[in-house]
Formats: structure tokens, C-alpha cells, sequence
């Protein structure tokens, strides 16, 4: 997937000077002293579901117990840091984007595979005008998500409807959207239709997004 082309849009590189806040050293040092996370609680995966699940959360339920889907299953260090991206959520509406993006930055020091800090990451590149470090956010989202899917086979269908999946997808649109505002066409288009195949109904238009984009590189 596209990634930054030089080390100044490094996705993970904090912002120069940057203080650390006490709130996450505390975090930090009382995590120490437990037991080591082993390194399948880091790692993005998928599971087969049939019938009515509970994924992150909320009841879903299948259209049929014939036709199986695939879900992504979150990393324990992400499902347990849900209140700190709600936390991020609140640092963006005080308009206080650079303190939310330092968390952002130390939520994936822990935690690599936290499709949904990427996703945040991406979208505050997006709203700074800086579409090739979004690209870069994005890109490393979906390059996560297509890792587990390879790891598992290639499953599909991966339904967006399925809560899981649902930061992969939002990835994989914000994804075409800084290709596109950063002139690359052809790149957005093989990259909507690839993601478009795991859920054939497109919920996120991302085929119609990318074929409306403007020209520009291939």
C-alpha cells in the first residue's frame, strides 16, 4: 500500500518536542510491572461467523447461516483502549489536534495493529491538507487488514456491516480519498476495486468515489 516517501511523513514520527504526557507515563509504568502482552495479543486476525454474533460490542445478524462472513478481530491492546480513542474523540472536538495526535503516535508505540488509531491519524492528516501523510495512515490501516486476510486464507465475504470490519473499510475509503487529492487516479481506482471485492455491496461507495476522482498520476 502507499506509504510516505520520505521520513518527514513518517506516520509514527511525533511531533518534534513533543512532551509526553504524564497521564500515559503512569499508564505505562503500571503495565510494566504485569505480565508481558504475548505477541498474538498484538496481531490483527479474522474469524468466520454464521449466525448472530457479538462483535466489539453490538449484536449483528448474518443474512444467512448458508453464507458465512469474516470479521476482523482486534488485538486485545486495542479492544482495551477503547476510552482512550474516545478520549482522542474529545481532544478533537476542544480543538486540541496536536495533543490528540501525540496519543495517537503512543497508542501505536503499544500497540502496532490499532487499525483505529491509524484511521484517526489519517483523518487529522486529511483535515490539516496534508493528503500524503494521510496516505500513509490509510495505507497502513488496509496494508493490516489484507496482512490477517492473507494469514487467513483470503476469506470472504468481509461485510462492513460487521462491526470489526468497520475501521478497515473507513481505512480503505480515506485511503482513495488522499490518493485522489494527491493526483494519484489509477492508484485510488485499483484500490477501491480490491477492497469493493471483500464486500461487493460497496456501502462506502469506494468505486464511485474512485471513479469520480480527477485525473492525474497512474
Amino acid at each position: 500500500m502507499p506509504a510516505p516517501d520520505d521520513p518527514s511523513t513518517d506516520p509514527l514520527r511525533p511531533a518534534d518536542g513533543a512532551p509526553r504526557r504524564k497521564k500515559k507515563d503512569a499508564r505505562a509504568a503500571g503495565r510494566s510491572a504485569g505480565k508481558p502482552a504475548g505477541k498474538a495479543d498484538k496481531i490483527l486476525r479474522v474469524e468466520r461467523r454464521t449466525t448472530t454474533v457479538a462483535g466489539e460490542g453490538e449484536m449483528v445478524m448474518l443474512p444467512s447461516l448458508a453464507a458465512p462472513a469474516w470479521e476482523f478481530i482486534h488485538p486485545r491492546c486495542a479492544r482495551r483502549r477503547r476510552e482512550d480513542i474516545e478520549e482522542v474523540e474529545a481532544m478533537i472536538e476542544a480543538g486540541e489536534p496536536d495533543v490528540a495526535r501525540e496519543e495517537l503516535v503512543w497508542l501505536l508505540s503499544e500497540c502496532p495493529d490499532f487499525l483505529e488509531a491509524h484511521l484517526q491519524l489519517g483523518l487529522l492528516a486529511l483535515e490539516e491538507d496534508d493528503p500524503k501523510l494521510a496516505r500513509g495512515h490509510f495505507g497502513r490501516a488496509v496494508e493490516l487488514g489484507f496482512k490477517a486476510l492473507e494469514a487467513a486464507g483470503n476469506p470472504r465475504p468481509l461485510p462492513y456491516s460487521l462491526p470489526g470490519n468497520r475501521s478497515f473499510f473507513e481505512s480503505a475509503k480515506g485511503l482513495v480519498h488522499a490518493l485522489l487529492e494527491s493526483g494519484r487516479k489509477g492508484m485510488a481506482v485499483d484500490t477501491a476495486k480490491k477492497v469493493a471485492a471483500l464486500d461487493p455491496a460497496d456501502p462506502l461507495g469506494l468505486v464511485q468515489l474512485a471513479a469520480g476522482g480527477g485525473g492525474g498520476k497512474a
